[in-house]
């Protein structure tokens, strides 16, 4: 059985605060170890539920946080920025299951350090009319390529969302919100083993099912509205209202490939003074 992890950082063991996840800062440095154990457990969890190729692809910021001389030596690590499917690369690589581990509540909910994308700016993103958390979009990604979500863990609130959109996937929430800067957090030695149990169990789920590919129409609202005046330059992005924007992609691949460009276009769009 081959398995993703889709690791971001947000969501990891004891962070609740913006330094503890930019990079350079002595807050990443400690945290990212953290990190580093979120994943290894994990890793360790799945090798235990039958596992025999775990890929690990580094999904957060500069997606270089992990330390590969720290990583359990059964996982490989894909690492470094612009990749083609970003956040999901290699679920199209013949995966038999996808875990999204570090994650948190989109833009616009409650959560720790909630956002979508942009860690502002963006207020809001829906697919097909529903409110989308990162979870949410990756989600449709792995349908489209029938591969299933086995586990997520974050917060307490990104477990309650995951329920929403992938109900059979296990849990391992490993900190509780109290506010978008604040968590009651469960110490590394407990968090491993949690995450480590879920992801045993959640190989019971591990195999191929039949892709869901249909066509999608995703809105994204921003704070202010020059940076829905930039994203409309793009073709067949279009304003819908002073703040906001939508398209329709025939697939969730190319629905998530136009909505990098437009976060990368309205990120280019904001200045250090005045946004």
């Amino acid at each position: 059985m081959r398995i993703l992890i889709s690791a971001d950082m947000e969501g990891a063991t004891g962070v609740t605060w913006p330094a503890d996840v930019e990079p350079g800062t002595e807050q990443w440095q400690r945290f990212r170890r953290m990190f580093n154990g979120d994943v290894n457990a994990c890793v360790r969890g799945l090798v235990d539920g039958g596992a025999d190729d775990v890929l690990v692809n580094e999904a957060h910021d500069t997606q270089r946080n992990l330390l590969l001389e720290d990583l359990d030596e059964r996982a490989r690590m894909l690492t470094g920025k612009h990749k083609p499917l970003s956040m999901m690369q290699g679920i199209d690589s013949g995966v038999d299951g996808v875990v999204f581990l570090g994650y948190h509540t989109g833009a616009g909910a409650e959560g720790v350090l909630s956002h979508t994308y942009l860690g502002n700016s963006v207020t809001g993103v829906w697919l097909d009319g529903v409110r989308a958390s990162e979870g949410r979009l990756n989600a449709a990604v792995a349908a489209e390529h029938g591969v299933p979500v086995l586990l997520v863990t974050g917060d307490d609130k990104t477990c309650d969302d995951a329920d929403e959109y992938v109900p059979d996937a296990r849990k391992a929430a490993v900190k509780e919100c109290v506010s978008r800067y604040s968590a009651i957090c469960l110490p590394p030695a407990r968090s491993s083993k949690l995450i480590e149990e879920q992801a045993r169990l959640a190989m019971s789920r591990a195999g191929r099912v039949e892709p869901v590919v249909s066509s999608h129409h995703m809105e994204v609202a921003f704070d202010a509205a020059h940076l829905a005046a930039a994203a409309a330059v793009i073709p067949t992005v279009e304003r819908v209202s002073l703040l906001r924007v939508g398209y329709d992609a025939p697939t969730m691949t190319e629905a998530m490939k136009a909505f990098k460009i437009v976060t990368a276009i309205a990120s280019g769009a904001v200045e250090k003074v005045y946004g």
